[in-house]
């Protein structure tokens, strides 16, 4: 199969209403864009920023600010880095594992919910279930199993919610997904640090409501964006070759596939490997001594960049018809951004490389993912092929804490700088050999 710049239809490609349908299929055809639909698709628009908050302020509250709070406070100040390491690259591992397994079990779920909707609900109540168990885990061993645990559970909410916008949404209007998407994502993920500072004194009160939050609103997403049923669907036979070949797509035969994922991997690597020890940063590096009181502020003035940027890019790209460019300069913003502090190790430094690398990554989220829906390589398993792709976000969370561990450990947390840049920058140079979108 050779890489087209839009997914091949397939016989149970499933879309809002029978308009839905045939605007998909003839843009797929190759044919001049019809109009966007308006039923089904408004409301998606208008619910993905909130169902990507549901998960994001987890990804944003815990990893960052709770969970490093919660060992230090428990386990003590002398191995804080050594047991986050232990404890942040061996959830990762099982959350890159998670995401492609749970899109494989979407692709080929057959209930009168649909595809999607009946493991949006169970991974954010498993999920739930399990965050309630980290707050109360009172061993290392237990930290580990909790909140690998959470990843393993809140991956199998969030694949098959990355499935929406291939399944569900025309391509002329997928900038406009993908950069509220992003604003979702990104507002979450910042939005979950201010509110996750705000717990630091009860850790276990934090990880409860952010629980309760994402149960809440996911299932008022699935609810009021209900998926079709898909019973009547011709059940896919289950092969062991296929489902070990869940974590591969051919290179060879769909390079564009591979290009962007290796963009978004390098680009994730080193964004994470310096922002994943943000709270040890301005503990040991910095020197502030209440870094609940600085959180809020750094998350307020990265989500304005973010906002400026995913706003404009997301449309820009859908009315310049390009994706490239944006991707391209949103790498090599991210990237450069981290020398500021590298060169001025001050925390005015880090506000203001905040503050630019929220203008990179923001546009990176909205029109990334836009492109990486042009180059999926079968419209027959999107959640699959998604679940390949966010092991590109994942993976970087399993290497940046092993690779930033090293290095702090190795020449203290200068260090980070030089490795984050050289990675945002190869990131950004990966995207030129894609040939099927501009």
């Amino acid at each position: 199969m050779t890489t087209a710049s839009t997914p091949e239809p397939a016989t149970d490609q499933r879309l809002d209403e029978p308009d839905d349908a045939l605007a998909f299929f003839e843009d797929a055809a190759g044919n001049e864009d019809p109009p966007a639909p308006i039923t089904g698709v408004r409301r998606l628009l208008g619910w993905i920023i909130p169902a990507n908050l549901g998960i994001f302020m987890i990804w944003g509250a815990v990893p960052g600010i709770l969970l490093p709070a919660q060992i230090t406070s428990q386990f003590g100040e002398a191995d804080k880095v050594t047991n986050l390491l232990i404890v942040t690259t061996i959830g990762s591992f099982f959350s890159m594992l998670a995401q492609p397994i749970a899109g494989q079990i979407s692709d080929r779920t057959r209930s009168r919910f649909g595809r999607r909707a009946p493991w949006i609900f169970i991974g954010s109540l498993a999920g739930g279930l399990a965050l309630v168990g980290l707050a109360f885990a009172d061993s290392l061993v237990g930290v580990v199993i909790a909140w690998t645990l959470v990843q393993i559970t809140y991956n199998f909410a969030q694949g098959p919610l990355s499935a929406i916008m291939p399944d569900r949404v025309p391509l002329n209007r997928r900038g406009t997904f993908a950069a509220l998407s992003g604003i979702g994502l990104m507002v979450g993920a910042l939005g979950g640090q201010i509110v996750g500072s705000l717990f630091l004194g009860s850790i276990a009160a934090g990880y409860v409501t952010f629980a309760v939050f994402s149960l809440v609103i996911l299932t008022l997403f699935i609810v009021f964006n209900p998926d079709h049923p898909s019973n009547d669907l011709e059940p896919e036979p289950f092969k062991l070759a296929d489902f070990l070949r869940t974590f591969w797509v051919n290179p060879v035969r769909h390079p564009d596939f591979f290009w962007a994922f290796t963009g978004r991997l390098l680009l994730y690597t080193g964004y994470f490997a310096v922002t994943g020890y943000q709270f040890f940063l301005l503990t040991d590096y910095f020197g502030i001594e209440n870094p609940g009181e600085v959180i809020p502020v750094l998350g307020l003035v990265s989500l304005a960049g973010i906002l400026v940027a995913t706003v404009a890019s997301g449309p820009l790209s859908d009315r310049f018809g390009r994706r490239k460019p944006f991707v391209f300069a949103s790498s090599l913003v991210t990237g450069l951004a981290l020398v500021v502090p590298w060169v001025w190790p001050d925390l005015t430094a880090w506000m203001i490389m905040t503050f630019i690398a929220g203008l990179g990554f923001g546009m990176f989220q909205a029109v990334d993912t836009a492109l990486m829906s042009e180059v999926l390589p079968s419209a027959k398993s999107f959640a699959k092929d998604l679940g390949v792709v966010n092991i590109a976000a994942t993976l970087p969370q399993t290497l940046a804490p092993a690779v930033a561990g090293a290095i702090v450990l190795t020449f203290g947390y200068a260090g980070l700088f030089p490795v984050g840049i050289v990675l945002s920058v190869l990131g950004a140079f990966a995207v030129w050999p894609i040939k099927a979108v501009k």
